[in-house]
């Protein structure tokens, strides 16, 4: 007979056990003081750990289709989020990008870009330049282009400058050549999101009839979120300020059950 001291724990409570005590220590180190940056819209944020997206972490963000390759919706994205922490934004952009960010565009989603400081850099050098750029405390956040895929130990690295000081890091995949596949693999990074454009509404919900270009939609899928749950929404794009909005047919009426749709 075991004497009771040593009573084996069964394994499904030590894995239960050990999940908790890596996400405590996850939290303590990404918090870094710092609230998460929520995004208003509640079917997002109650699929992250903290109710928001964590600041001191790196997250990766590609398009879906063609804009795997042109990055735009991507970009937006990214602005949007940047357009809501004060502070200087780092921009890397790899040399020969076929389609630099538009400052207009940055703009149109809150961010100013009187805020945006560009860096072009050799595609060899891109994750050096952000890493380099993600020790600097007093930016806002780093945003890179990358046009390859991230091997685990690069995004350790910029996981771990973005822990360090408490800078968002975002890092934006693009595809150049078909052969480059869409980011997927082992990631240190919290979170990794894509984005795809959607038909718009009509331009007057009630009379859906009628011709005309409502708020641009999106579709967005959370496929990877440490501490948290995955997800796939249905949204309005990133607005003046940055925001994103629940498409006007899903705020309202039986569509809502759209919200909980998992990737």
């Amino acid at each position: 007979m075991v004497p009771a001291s040593q009573t084996p724990i069964p394994a499904a409570r030590t894995l239960d056990q050990l999940r908790a005590a890596i996400a405590r220590l996850e939290r303590a180190s990404a918090s870094h003081g710092m609230a998460p940056l929520a995004f208003g819209v509640a079917a997002l944020d109650d699929a992250m750990p903290q109710g928001g997206l964590t600041r001191a972490a790196l997250h990766e963000v590609a398009g879906a289709g063609l804009d795997r390759e042109h990055g735009a919706l991507g970009a937006r994205f990214a602005a949007g989020i940047l357009a809501r922490l004060a502070g200087p934004v780092l921009w890397v952009v790899g040399h020969g990008a076929l389609t630099p960010p538009f400052a207009p565009g940055l703009a149109s989603v809150g961010l100013n870009p009187d805020r945006v400081v560009y860096a072009q850099a050799r595609h060899d050098a891109t994750l050096l330049v952000m890493e380099e750029g993600l020790r600097h405390r007093g930016l806002a956040g780093v945003v890179a282009e990358f046009a390859a895929p991230l091997s685990l130990t690069a995004s350790r690295r910029l996981q771990l400058a973005a822990e360090a000081t408490g800078v968002m890091a975002i890092l934006l995949h693009r595809q150049y050549r078909s052969a480059l596949s869409e980011a997927a693999g082992a990631t240190a990074a919290a979170t990794r999101w894509r984005i795809a454009a959607l038909p718009s509404g009509p331009a007057l919900p009630h009379a859906p009839d009628v011709p005309g270009l409502a708020a641009a939609r999106w579709r967005i899928d959370l496929t990877r979120c440490r501490g948290g749950r995955t997800g796939s929404w249905i949204m309005e794009a990133c607005d003046a300020s940055g925001r994103l909005g629940l498409a006007a047919p899903l705020a309202h009426g039986p569509a809502a059950a759209e919200r909980r749709l998992r990737a």
